[in-house]
């Protein structure tokens, strides 16, 4: 047997076993987050709660600012919720004053300022729907603002 297996005698015959030690290089995240459940409901609700002040791009992101702190779920879906409301609030005035100072007339500044606030409620809505369907953000950013 020793020759078929080309190993010698005494290692065949040796009373002692071999342990094989494994190794685990992964670090395992033990945070409370982790452990956490998906809770869509909540998550939806932070994201709706935009959806009064979509008209007010400065208050759009504190309602679910506030109610993240209070519930405090702050898994990344509700970070990026926040972020895009906050991204949202700093872009479209910037966008409604470049349109007022190319003085283009009131119709175009009003158009502008509808088209701005259909855009929120339609971001709000299309998450909203793929939090439920999908347990992920139809639009989100690559960074986050919190």
């Amino acid at each position: 047997m020793a020759e078929s297996l080309d190993v010698s005698e005494k290692d065949l015959l040796a009373s002692e076993t071999i342990k094989e030690e494994i190794v685990i290089d992964e670090v395992i995240d033990t945070t409370e987050e982790n452990y956490s459940l998906f809770n869509s409901g909540l998550i939806k609700i932070i994201n709706l709660s935009s959806l009064p002040f979509a008209w007010l791009p400065i208050a759009n992101f504190l309602l679910p600012l506030l109610i993240m702190f209070f519930t405090k779920e702050r898994s990344q879906i509700v970070k990026q919720i926040i972020s895009l409301q906050i991204f949202l609030a700093i872009i479209s005035p910037i966008i409604f004053m470049l349109i007022a100072l190319l003085k283009l007339g009131s119709v175009s500044v009003m158009i502008t300022m509808i088209v701005l606030v259909l855009t929120n409620v339609y971001i709000i809505l299309r998450n909203a729907y793929e939090i439920d369907k999908k347990k992920s953000l139809r639009y989100k950013l690559n960074f986050s603002f919190i």
